[in-house]
């Protein structure tokens, strides 16, 4: 089995050479736990965003959508408890002058580094992202970049519940861009210092929350495997040992990553522990409680939550579709030659059809083509290079389908499908080929 190390270089490797994912201010060294996506990258990653949203919002009659600020007010992060309490243990090594978390050492007195026993005791690390707002820059002027995107959802509760016409129990979705200042960033994407939640906080009475636990356990679960199509067994259910106070059930959703079994998901039972803090910070009660006219009650409502990272789930989805096998060449002296293919499912793929003209002299009738194409899909235009050379590139992408615009095209109207994962090619007329692809795409 290949090391996970060399994997995952190869992976990185192939992420920055086709526009995928490279580090942040690269030509100035970079800095630690920040990545940009590039062409294809956000590509990927606004497909799976939007597949998420049409899922988790759009195709539901109980769950509304939220853009909300990246910085709110400090109250919210009081009321959360993350100013007291979201901080992580850290040590450094005198030797090496490394820093580490104490969570991950095998053994907290001997450095994972260098190996010397001299570290420094173990101190208190507040995760949150620290601001001013203003031209001020003193404490009465502090804010915080967002540590997690769920907190505005439980502010702007009522706000959405009365614009929306609402009752119980409804859910709340919103997607963006949160900050942890992270101790020691690794593994990639994994775990960075900016990141994208992915987030959906379902309010319901306290009898019924169990119900919905479940329901968004099981949705959760169908959304990776029948939706973005991961096999069942490269995942796995961690159930949480040890609760909050406030909650009754959680879990996370794991996937085998080359680097081991790590969380993707959590859905988690959070009781109504977030909407009584908020009422009690805040002192506006009767945005935090629901008149319920069925029970004649009012009432904290209970929270279901569906908490997930995209860049995760984009570097589930590269490290899940990599392979390296055979395909023809036409390489002097070779009948096969190795290439790297991306089996992303067709629906997420960051280019789903690209046109590729057989010469530059049909460069006319196959830009015509693309552009009827990526009216309706994501697509791409190439003519540079060979075909075969074209045909890898597209496979480094990912892209399931490649459409070859032929000689022969300018008389009988039809093209050259060719299927990235079975590698074979259908001749398919142009006036069936959206259609087609279409068939192929939503299956």
């Amino acid at each position: 089995m290949e090391n996970s190390d060399d994997f995952m270089a190869k992976i990185v490797a192939l992420c920055k050479r086709r526009g995928f994912i490279f580090q942040s201010s690269e030509m100035y060294g970079g800095i630690n736990g920040f990545w940009d996506y590039g062409p294809i990258g956000v590509a990927l990653k606004r497909a799976v965003e939007q597949t998420w949203w049409k899922y988790m919002v759009e195709d539901r009659d109980n769950v509304e959508g939220l853009d909300s600020t990246i910085i709110c007010h400090p109250m919210v992060w009081q009321a959360s408890g993350h100013l007291a309490n979201f901080a992580d243990e850290m040590t450094d090594c005198t030797v090496c002058k490394k820093r580490f978390r104490v969570d991950q050492m095998d053994d907290p007195t001997t450095c994972p580094a260098c190996g010397a026993k001299a570290m420094t005791p173990p101190r208190n690390f507040n995760l949150m992202m620290k601001t001013f707002v203003g031209p001020v820059f003193d404490e009465e002027h502090a804010a915080y970049l967002r540590a997690e995107t769920c907190q505005p959802i439980f502010v702007d509760f009522n706000t959405i519940r009365i614009a929306s016409r609402q009752k119980l129990p409804f859910g709340i979705a919103q997607t963006g861009k949160s900050f942890r200042n992270e101790i020691n960033p690794r593994n990639f994407t994994f775990r960075s210092r900016e990141f994208t939640q992915m987030e959906m906080e379902f309010f319901c009475h306290e009898d019924e929350s169990m119900k919905w636990f479940d329901y968004w356990h099981e949705q959760r679960w169908n959304f990776y495997t029948k939706i973005l199509g991961i096999a069942e067994d490269k995942l796995r259910i961690h159930w949480h040992d040890k609760l909050a106070h406030y909650a009754k059930k959680a879990l996370d959703i794991e996937f085998l990553y080359p680097f081991g079994w790590n969380e993707v998901e959590g859905v988690h039972h959070r009781g109504t522990w977030d909407m009584s803090q908020h009422a009690a910070y805040s002192k506006q009660e009767q945005d935090c409680r629901y008149f319920d006219q069925e029970r004649n009650a009012t009432y904290y409502p209970t929270v279901v939550e569906s908490s997930c990272g995209l860049d995760r789930i984009c570097l589930l989805l590269i490290c899940n579709a990599y392979d390296e096998d055979t395909a023809a060449t036409q390489k002097e002296g070779m009948d096969e030659d190795a290439r790297v293919v991306l089996h992303f499912a067709p629906r997420i793929a960051p280019v789903q059809v690209a046109v590729l003209p057989l010469s530059k002299k049909l460069e006319e009738p196959a830009t015509d083509l693309f552009r009827k194409i990526r009216g309706s899909f994501r697509a791409q235009y190439d003519v540079t290079g060979s075909i075969g050379k074209r045909y890898r590139r597209q496979d480094e992408i990912g892209t399931p389908f490649c459409v070859t615009f032929d000689f022969d095209s300018l008389n009988d109207n039809a093209v050259t499908v060719r299927d990235r994962d079975a590698m074979t090619q259908e001749r398919v007329t142009v006036a069936e080929l959206a259609q087609w692809l279409r068939n192929k795409i939503d299956k």
